[in-house]
């Protein structure tokens, strides 16, 4: 017997789950990388990264 095919298209709310509150500006920030140090700058660096959509922020301390 095959695998069972679903014919049904997911709803938007489905497929646009979590999206949406990144683009309003709700991310939802986890820490990538604990203490990096920037030679250029002089100081220690944190890398955020969200868990709903991907996007990297990186903060100086």
């Amino acid at each position: 017997m095959g695998e069972v095919v679903r014919f049904k298209k997911p709803r938007a709310s489905q497929k646009h789950k979590g999206k949406t509150l990144c683009k309003s500006g709700f991310h939802k920030w986890k820490i990538e990388q604990k203490q990096r140090f920037d030679v250029k700058q002089g100081k220690l660096v944190t890398v955020y990264r969200c868990q709903r959509c991907g996007v990297e922020k990186v903060t100086a301390h």
